[in-house]
C-alpha cells in the first residue's frame, strides 16, 4: 500500500472525476462464470431461535456444543436440526440464518452481493412518553456517547420516539450526523395521569384501588369522608375506585400507544437481514389488566420480535432510583403506615413490562443503574455473538400457528446464565376484511409506473430487485456556488431486451429527490434512460450498468438524497438513500467539499494502462479513471481521489459575487477578495481505518499551493494503491490543517475491496 500524490500543476485536470463531466452512459457487460444449479431441498422449513450463554462474570461461553443444549417446545424435548455460532452483523451471518430455516443462499436479493463487514443494526426506542424531564437530559447524553465512541465503522443505528418526535430523522442510517441531530430533538413528551384531587393519587396507588387493596382503599376512603363528612362510606368507596379507574384509563392509553409503536418498529425490521438489537429506553409504566390491553400487547410485541430476530434490551432511564416520598400535591395523613408498605413494590411494577420485553425476546434488562452508557455498550457486546438453533416444528405445529413456550438450557452447566426467546407463534387474530354492503368488492386502484416508482422512493428501507448505488458529491464552483452531484448507477446486467429493428433496447424509469431535516423537498428530478444494444440477435446481453448524474443548487444544511429505478418490462425496482451536510462557506471556517473518488484499474500485466495519443502516456494522472459510484474497489486497481479547500486562512476569502444574486437557491456564487497576509499554510494527513482502527496513516505534509490562481478553492488529490488491502470494508479520512488559523475539517469515504 503506498500513497501517491499529484503535483498542484495536474490537478486541474483532476476536475474531471466530479460527476457533472460524467454523462449517462452503460457499462458493457463482463464475463461471469456460470453458476451451479445444485440446490439444497428441504420439505418442511426449519423453525429456528437465537440463545446466548453467558459465565457468572458475564462473558459470553465459546465453543459449546450441539450435544450440550437442550431445547423443549411446550415442555417436549426436540432435536436440533441446525446448530451453529454466529456473529452478529458478520458476512456470513444472513448465510447462516438461511441455512437454519432450511435455504440456501448465494447472495442477497436482485443480485445484489452480500456486504463483507455489514455491521450491526441497532435501533433506540426512546419512550418519550413516559420519560420525564428530570430522565430525559441522561438519555441523551448517553445516546451522544454511544454515537460518538460505540457505534462501530459499518454499524446502523436509528433513533426512534414513541410521539415520532424526531420526524424525519427517524431513520436508520451510519451518518452520525444525522444521529446526533436526531438524539437533539429529543424532549420529553411525559404526561402524568394525576388528577387535580386532593390528597394525590398516584398511578400505582390508583392499580392497588383497582385491585381491591383494602389498606390503600381505607386510607383514600378515610381522606374522602373527612373531606365530605355526610356521605356514607360506601359511597365514599364507590367515588375513590371511579377517581382510581379513569386515572387507569389515560395512563393505559399511553401504555397502549408506546407498546403499539414498538410493536411498529419491531414488524418494520423483518426485511432487515441478520439480528437486529432494539434498546428500548423507558422510566418505566404499569400493567394493568382491568383497564388495558398491556400483557395482549407485550405479547405481541413479543412475537413479533421472534419472526423479525429482534432482541430487546431494556434500559430503566431513571437510573438509581432512592425511595422517597411525593409531596407534590399532598400526601394522605397516614400515620399507620398503610400507604409506604404499599407503595414499596411500586418501583418493580413499574419495570414489570421491561423485565418482560427482555426476557422473552432473550434479551436483558438494566435497572437501577445511573451509568446508562455502560448500560448501552454492554447490550451491543452481549448481543453481538450468539448460537443459531433450529428444529423441525411437527405437523401439529404446522396447521396451527399458536404462540408456543420454548426453553433452552446446557446440559450438566447450571451456573450459566442462558437467555433465549420464550416463544414463537401468532398471538393476535386473524383479521378479515369487512365486506361492502353491496357484496361487490371495491376495484383496486390502478398505479401506473411512475406512481410505483415514487412509492419505491418513499419505502422505509432501500428496495433490492433492481440494485441502485447512489453517491453523493458537494462542491462550490465560481459562478455557481455550492453544487450538490447526485450520481447513481443501476445494475442492468438483468435487464431483458426487445427487438426493436436492428438494435435490442430496454428502458429504465428513473426519480429522485433532495429532502431536507424536515423531510421537505428542495429539488427532484424523473426521466427515462434508453438501453440500446446494436445487434438482431436477440440473446445480446445488455450493459452491466448505467450512470446518471443530477446537478441542483444547494444550501447550507443537512439532506438526504432517495433515488429509484424501475424496468418498465418487468416492473423490477430498486432505491437508494444517502445523507450529506452542506457546510455554510459564508461563516468563513475552514471547509472541505466531498471527497471525489474515481477508480484506475490496472491492466493485464499489472501496469497502468496508456493511451498512446497522448503525450502525457502514463504522467496522466486521469488515465482511465472513472468516478466510482458503487464504493466498491478491486484490490488491483487505484483509488483515487480530489477535494477542494474553503476558506483557508491567507487565501483570499470568498464573497457573493455582485452580478449573481443568490436568489435563495443555496450558497451564492463566491469570488476571491483582497487577501490579508502572504498565503494559506496548510497540511494534510490521509489515513484508510477499518473497524475503527487505522491501518494506513500517511504522515502530515504540507499541501503545495505554487500554481494555484485560486486560493480560495485549494485542490487536493493523492491515489492509494489498493493490493496491500485485504477483502472488507473501509474508511478512507483527510484531514486538512489550517496551521496559521489552528482549525482543522475532515470528510471520510467509506469503501469496500473486494
Amino acid at each position: 500500500m503506498r500513497i501517491r500524490r499529484f503535483p498542484s500543476s495536474t490537478l486541474f485536470l483532476l476536475a474531471l472525476f466530479s460527476p457533472f463531466a460524467v454523462p449517462a452512459v452503460a457499462q458493457q457487460p463482463q464475463s461471469t462464470p456460470g453458476q451451479s444449479e445444485d440446490v439444497v431441498r428441504v420439505n418442511t422449513a426449519l423453525v429456528q431461535t437465537d440463545v446466548t450463554v453467558f459465565d457468572r462474570r458475564g462473558t459470553f461461553v465459546e465453543d459449546l456444543k450441539r450435544e450440550q443444549f437442550v431445547l423443549k417446545v411446550d415442555g417436549k424435548p426436540r432435536e436440533i436440526s441446525f446448530f451453529e455460532k454466529v456473529k452478529a452483523g458478520s458476512h456470513s451471518e444472513e448465510a447462516q440464518l438461511a441455512a437454519a430455516r432450511g435455504n440456501a443462499i448465494s447472495g442477497a436479493a436482485g443480485g445484489t452481493p452480500i456486504p463483507l463487514d455489514r455491521g450491526r443494526t441497532i435501533f433506540f426506542f426512546v419512550d418519550d412518553l413516559h420519560v420525564p424531564a428530570t430522565d430525559i437530559v441522561r438519555v441523551r447524553e448517553s445516546l451522544k456517547r454511544f454515537v460518538d465512541r460505540t457505534m462501530g465503522q459499518n454499524d446502523e443505528a436509528a433513533i426512534i420516539t414513541t410521539s415520532g418526535q424526531v420526524g424525519f430523522l427517524q431513520q436508520l442510517t451510519d451518518n452520525k450526523a444525522v444521529l446526533r441531530a436526531a438524539v437533539d430533538r429529543i424532549t420529553t413528551r411525559f404526561r402524568n395521569s394525576r388528577d387535580a384531587e386532593r390528597p394525590a393519587m398516584s398511578e400505582y396507588q390508583a392499580m392497588l384501588v383497582g385491585q381491591d387493596d383494602r389498606d390503600v382503599l381505607d386510607v383514600f376512603i378515610d381522606e374522602l369522608l373527612k373531606q365530605l363528612p355526610g356521605i356514607p362510606r360506601q359511597v365514599a368507596g364507590d367515588m375513590v375506585r371511579q377517581r382510581a379507574a379513569t386515572m387507569l384509563q389515560q395512563s393505559g392509553m399511553i401504555t397502549t400507544n408506546t407498546l403499539s409503536a414498538l410493536e411498529g418498529l419491531v414488524k418494520s425490521t423483518a426485511r432487515l437481514p441478520g439480528r437486529k438489537l432494539v434498546l428500548f429506553v423507558s422510566s418505566g409504566f404499569l400493567l394493568d389488566r382491568n383497564n388495558s390491553d398491556a400483557f395482549d400487547r407485550l405479547r405481541r410485541v413479543t412475537a413479533a420480535a421472534a419472526r423479525a430476530g429482534v432482541v430487546i434490551y431494556s434500559i430503566d432511564a431513571r437510573g438509581l432510583v432512592a425511595p422517597s416520598a411525593d409531596l407534590s400535591g399532598g400526601v394522605p395523613f397516614d400515620p399507620s403506615g398503610r400507604l409506604e408498605r404499599a407503595n414499596m413494590g411500586e418501583l418493580g411494577a413499574t419495570q414489570d413490562g421491561l423485565n418482560a420485553l427482555a426476557r422473552d425476546t432473550g434479551g436483558r434488562a438494566f435497572f437501577n443503574t445511573n451509568a446508562l452508557s455502560s448500560a448501552v455498550i454492554t447490550a451491543v457486546q452481549e448481543s453481538s455473538v450468539y448460537y443459531l438453533l433450529a428444529w423441525r416444528p411437527e405437523s401439529e405445529e404446522q396447521r396451527s400457528p399458536r404462540f408456543r413456550q420454548i426453553e433452552v438450557s446446557v446440559v450438566g452447566r447450571p451456573e450459566l446464565l442462558v437467555r433465549f426467546r420464550r416463544g414463537f407463534g401468532e398471538v393476535e387474530p386473524a383479521q378479515t376484511a369487512a365486506r361492502p354492503k353491496s357484496g361487490k368488492q371495491p376495484a383496486a386502484a390502478v398505479k401506473t409506473p411512475i406512481d410505483e416508482l415514487r412509492a419505491t422512493m418513499r419505502s422505509l428501507y432501500p428496495e433490492g430487485a433492481l440494485p441502485v448505488s447512489v453517491t453523493l458529491n458537494f462542491l462550490n464552483i465560481p459562478q455557481r456556488g455550492s453544487v450538490l452531484a447526485t450520481s447513481l448507477k443501476i445494475a442492468t446486467n438483468r435487464v431483458v431486451l426487445e427487438p426493436v429493428g436492428a438494435t435490442q433496447t430496454a428502458h429504465i424509469d428513473i426519480a429522485g429527490v433532495i429532502l431536507n431535516d424536515q423531510g421537505r423537498a428542495v429539488s427532484s428530478f424523473e426521466n427515462r434512460l434508453t438501453i440500446n444494444v446494436n445487434s438482431a440477435d436477440p440473446k445480446s446481453a445488455p450493459p452491466d450498468s448505467l450512470s446518471y448524474n443530477h446537478l441542483s443548487a444547494i444550501k447550507p444544511g443537512l439532506y438526504q438524497v432517495r433515488v429509484a429505478a424501475r424496468d418498465e418490462k418487468e416492473g423490477r425496482s430498486g432505491s437508494g438513500f444517502q445523507w450529506i451536510e452542506i457546510p455554510d462557506l459564508e461563516s468563513k471556517t475552514l471547509a472541505l467539499s466531498t471527497l471525489i473518488v474515481g477508480e484506475r484499474r490496472l491492466g493485464p500485466a499489472g501496469a497502468p494502462r496508456v493511451d498512446p495519443s497522448k503525450p502525457a502516456g502514463d504522467k496522466d494522472p486521469l488515465d482511465q479513471v472513472r468516478l466510482n459510484v458503487d464504493h466498491r474497489f478491486t484490490r488491483t486497481s487505484h483509488l483515487r481521489f480530489l477535494t477542494f479547500v474553503y476558506n483557508a486562512f491567507g487565501a483570499k476569502p470568498l464573497a457573493p459575487t455582485p452580478e449573481s444574486p443568490n436568489n435563495g437557491q443555496g450558497n451564492p456564487p463566491m469570488i476571491p477578495t483582497s487577501a490579508t497576509v502572504a498565503g494559506p499554510d496548510l497540511a494534510v494527513q490521509v489515513q484508510v481505518f477499518r473497524d475503527n482502527e487505522p491501518v494506513i496513516t500517511d504522515p502530515l505534509h504540507k499541501i503545495s499551493v505554487e500554481g494555484i490562481a485560486d486560493l480560495s478553492r485549494v485542490p487536493y488529490a493523492a491515489e492509494l494503491t489498493l493490493d496491500g488491502l485485504r477483502p472488507g470494508r473501509y474508511v478512507l479520512q483527510v484531514t486538512v490543517i489550517d496551521r496559521i488559523a489552528k482549525t482543522s475539517a475532515s470528510q471520510r469515504f467509506a469503501f469496500q475491496v473486494d
